[in-house]
């Protein structure tokens, strides 16, 4: 393998991980090859990054030290199983939260994870040093390779296990994914009703603020917390006048969820 800070590396996805990962790692590395399965994506991107865009998976060059697979999760198995016969000596890894590195290794001894705990928007720059990224391989010298690789983007760098990312998926599910469908059922209420939605920014910032100061079960308030049955009926009146029963089926869950959670306080 070259010295890590001069590494030959190739991606197969176009998407806002790789759109973000390639652009920050092509400052010390070489980007060889990018394949998607959209041509004219494939050209875009290849281009942004200075590297050659590939028509198939086939004419991949072999000549590298690193793949990664930048792609979704039901597509990692069928990948690996076509490529890894095509790179029997290159390092290929995933970039997924929740794909077991087993997934890859049962295709290809050389496999391994490149996960950062992000949410990528091409909208948005990041900022890589103080973005968590998680590494795994099956191989050590593969795992060290990519400890010192996630090292040059980030001051957060761990090796977990499969289990570990998994748990961690899960949860930024909950934190990122779910938190902001509720920005969203906000912005729909507030849109019903002809109510400017950026009046809600600066309490959206100090929740954020005040979850990642403290522990977020001794920040909680409203009218779930303090147990104000009156206030959770209106609001579910106001639901039900608004048309909005999804709303008001999601309301009564996550209050119901609150409730239990602190009744024993």
């Amino acid at each position: 393998m070259r010295e890590i800070a001069d590494m030959r590396i190739s991606f197969i996805g176009a998407g806002r991980v790789a759109h973000h990962l390639a652009s920050a790692l092509k400052s010390q590395h070489q980007i060889v090859q990018i394949y998607s399965r959209t041509w004219e994506k494939t050209q875009q991107f290849a281009a942004q990054v200075a590297a050659q865009p590939c028509r198939s998976l086939t004419a991949l060059n072999s000549d590298i030290d690193l793949l990664i697979l930048a792609v979704s999760d039901q597509s990692i198995a069928t990948i690996i199983a076509e490529v890894a016969p095509l790179l029997p000596n290159v390092l290929i890894v995933h970039t997924s939260g929740s794909t077991d590195l087993q997934r890859l290794q049962q295709h290809h001894p050389r496999s391994g994870v490149f996960y950062p705990l992000q949410t990528f928007s091409l909208e948005r720059e990041i900022d890589w040093k103080q973005t968590p990224l998680f590494v795994e391989a099956a191989v050590e010298e593969d795992q060290q390779c990519l400890l010192q690789l996630a090292q040059q983007l980030s001051d957060r760098v761990y090796a977990y296990s499969s289990q570990q990312r998994l748990s961690l998926h899960l949860a930024a599910v909950f934190a990122c994914n779910f938190a902001n469908s509720c920005y969203d059922m906000s912005k729909q209420i507030v849109d019903q009703t002809q109510v400017d939605f950026s009046l809600l920014y600066p309490l959206i910032l100090e929740t954020a603020a005040k979850a990642t100061q403290n522990d977020p079960k001794t920040m909680q308030t409203g009218p779930a917390v303090r147990g104000d049955v009156n206030i959770l009926q209106m609001h579910q009146s106001i639901l039900t006048d608004l048309q909005r029963p999804d709303l008001a089926e999601v309301y009564a869950l996550m209050s119901q969820q609150i409730m239990q959670r602190h009744q024993a306080e």
